[in-house]
């Protein structure tokens, strides 16, 4: 089959064998793979989790049919379903998942494209705003770096789950013009170093109940102030920086619970929990065609050097999909 791989001359798309699954795997005939930030440090050669180095087929969520399930898999799913999947070794044209990262696509019209971008996004942010933040109905929520695809997913989740006030925030203009679209109320200018204020000022002075933060470092102490008493701070990213000051005097003075998330050292179990719970609650939104993600753009799985280019310069909105 053909593959996008990680190679001493960069990335390339060679052929490869055929992956076969394991007894709790399922194997794919990927037809659509999403694009996601962690795929350029792959790219790079470094590690994500138990990913990375040379050989390594990039790729973190896909979709198409099943071809085959390991002698472990629950009858739920079987050869010939269609289905988005989060795992490794998307950017080719067969991939396995384990069957709990495996979702069957809706009866609708969703096609492959559309699929692919939504596996990675559903599966992050449920787990950041419901399970970790703690969202309840009636609360406000800030995301930041709201303009990559998983940003514009919190902020739709965030309103189907009953947040009062969902403010997106983000460095771009063009972005921030869009993101009423995806049931952002206040879209938040985070070049402005009165930012918080900003946040302070929508709630009445009390601070948002929850930030699901992809930034970090240049909108650490920011957060501490635009958060309330109490809240409740998600790290999933590092954008901004893995590293900066931190005041932990605010931090302990507004009492808030600071959790910091990530893929890379959960558990098979634990990953197929968060795909659960997500679909526990958001199915049937997803279903419904009301959790979507605008495509930027569609390359060729021949094309993925560029794709991945693409996603580097940063200035693209929505999911960027290799067809395969």
């Amino acid at each position: 089959m053909k593959a996008v791989i990680v190679t001493d001359q960069g990335v390339q798309v060679r052929e490869v064998p055929d992956p076969k699954p394991g007894p709790q795997e399922v194997l794919v005939r990927v037809r659509a793979a999403g694009l996601n930030r962690a795929d350029l440090g792959v790219a790079s050669g470094q590690a994500h989790g138990r990913m990375g180095g040379a050989g390594t087929i990039i790729g973190l969520e896909f979709a198409g049919e099943v071809v085959s399930v390991g002698s472990e898999v629950p009858g739920t799913i079987a050869p010939g379903m269609r289905v988005m999947c989060s795992g490794s070794g998307g950017y080719a044209e067969y991939a396995v998942a384990d069957w709990g990262r495996c979702s069957p696509l809706p009866d609708s019209n969703m096609g492959w494209v559309q699929a692919a971008t939504l596996p990675v996004a559903l599966q992050t942010m449920h787990d950041a705003v419901v399970t970790n933040g703690g969202l309840q109905a009636g609360e406000s929520i800030l995301i930041q770096g709201a303009s990559s695809g998983v940003g514009l997913m919190g902020m739709q989740i965030a309103k189907a789950m009953g947040a009062r006030l969902v403010l997106g925030g983000s460095r771009n203009p063009a972005a921030r013009a869009r993101f009423a679209e995806y049931g952002c109320d206040l879209a938040v200018d985070t070049a402005d170093q009165a930012w918080p204020d900003t946040v302070l000022e929508a709630t009445g002075g009390k601070g948002v109940e929850v930030i699901v933060d992809q930034v970090s470092g240049s909108v650490a102490n920011g957060n501490l102030r635009a958060c309330a008493i109490l809240g409740r701070i998600v790290n999933v990213g590092r954008l901004g920086g893995a590293k900066a000051e931190f005041d932990f005097d605010l931090h302990a003075l507004r009492r808030i619970r600071y959790v910091g998330v990530t893929f890379r050292t959960r558990s098979v179990e634990e990953v197929r929990e968060i795909n659960r719970r997500m679909r526990a609650d958001l199915w049937a939104a997803v279903e419904a065609g009301k959790l979507r993600l605008p495509v930027d753009r569609v390359f060729p799985l021949a094309e993925a050097a560029a794709a991945l280019e693409h996603m580097k310069a940063n200035a693209h909105f929505g999911k960027i999909v290799l067809e395969c």
